[in-house]
């Protein structure tokens, strides 16, 4: 038996690929590891956010950040689709995961620099490093199972042009910069549809999903943090306690509806096909990109309310709602649509638009602390829907 499942080839044990039909399959202590890293990453660029935020500059903040953001979540994606299904957990499998931290290291260090000052170097050295030791991995696939050989020879090919082309994207110039990274974008995103037409690798859907709900606690954690920022702030300072108990109250109370949105089915039975699976993980960007902003938002109306950010009331509320409405569109859209009623459906998607919509309240002389309570209030509403839809009877 041992004999059969690692021949060895130059000393490296041939790799085991996993059962995609495995029962009980969980994220491993490498793979939380891993996250540890990433969570790092993602709390770095939401503080580089944070600072563009309460300086007023918005919108080169929001651009530098998706970018960023973008870097992070595709390099943890092609680490977990790969994992799920060739996990194997010898010598070799976890020194080549260890690299990939380390890449992943350099890439957490790369997120200020990228997002202050434009400059992506560090963020495409850690993505070398990574991606060196990802392409040995499938090479290895690809050297010990003849099933997807072709599938695994064009995973490391199409990862390897790619990641030249990243080296060239810091030659290219500034004012073509977002438009070549967007290009490059489109490339990567290429990469696992033109590789898994060749044969389909054997990710596990419950893995899958299991490896989603852990980043998806790693983003909202920086939101329960932020909401605990502000009782903290209500203790140390006399003044401004009732709007430091309101932001406070409102964060937690938006940061758990989430939490109970997302968590209240998940996709398995739905990621049977390569199309579905691919929709729901390049799909899961902006819902992770949301969570992560909306701790961005609670921080800024915190510095607004304290007079320390330069924004207006309506635009902090703005960037704490909207993310939160984009979270709960995207989890509808991912997961949830395909459990509710068309009425359901409806009140969930007319609920996004009314979080969206608090902002407005702080046009009308309402103060935000108050607007940010009425957003968590129709997040409660949101909550009761699902409870009543029976959704988490039938997961």
């Amino acid at each position: 038996m041992r004999t059969a499942e690692y021949t060895r080839r130059l000393g490296v044990p041939k790799m085991r690929a996993r059962d995609p039909l495995e029962v009980f399959r969980s994220s491993s202590p490498l793979e939380l590891f891993l996250d540890l890293v990433f969570a790092i990453a993602v709390s770095l660029a939401s503080a580089q956010l944070f600072q563009a935020e309460t300086t007023a500059h918005i919108g080169e903040g929001i651009v530098a950040y998706l970018m960023v953001f973008f870097a992070v979540w595709w390099a943890w994606m092609n680490f977990t689709w790969f994992a799920s299904a060739f996990d194997s957990d010898d010598w070799c499998y976890r020194v080549l995961t260890l690299t990939q931290m380390a890449g992943a290291i350099v890439l957490a260090v790369g997120a200020t620099p990228a997002m202050v000052d434009g400059d992506f170097g560090l963020i495409i050295g850690g993505y070398v490093v990574m991606r060196l030791a990802l392409v040995a991995q499938w090479i290895r696939v690809a050297c010990s199972h003849s099933s997807v050989r072709r599938t695994a020879l064009r995973f490391a090919a199409g990862i390897s042009v790619v990641q030249v082309l990243w080296v060239l994207f810091a030659f290219v110039p500034d004012h073509l910069s977002k438009l070549i990274f967007c290009v490059l974008v489109i490339a990567e995103l290429s990469v696992p549809a033109f590789a898994e037409s060749a044969g389909r690798t054997p990710w596990h859907p419950g893995h899958i999903v299991d490896r989603f709900g852990s980043f998806t606690l790693i983003v909202l954690a920086e939101s329960v943090l932020a909401a605990t920022t502000a009782a903290a702030n209500a203790i140390e300072q006399a003044t401004h306690l009732r709007d430091f108990v309101l932001i406070g109250l409102s964060g937690f109370a938006l940061a758990a509806g989430m939490w109970w949105v997302y968590f209240s089915t998940d996709a398995r039975a739905w990621l049977q096909s390569r199309r579905n699976a691919l929709t729901f993980g390049i799909g899961h960007y902006l819902v992770f990109a949301a969570a992560g902003a909306f701790s961005t938002g609670i921080k800024v109306l915190l510095d607004f309310e304290a007079g320390r950010a330069a924004v207006t009331g309506a635009e902090a509320m703005l960037l704490l709602a909207v993310p939160v409405a984009v979270f709960v569109l995207g989890v509808w859209a991912l997961i949830l649509r395909r459990h509710l009623t068309s009425l359901q459906s409806a009140c969930f998607v007319l609920g996004a638009g009314l979080i969206a919509a608090c902002p407005l309240l702080s046009e009308a002389w309402v103060a935000p602390p108050v607007a940010a309570l009425a957003a968590a209030g129709v997040m409660a509403a949101l909550v009761v829907v699902i409870e009543v839809s029976g959704v988490r009877q039938r997961a």
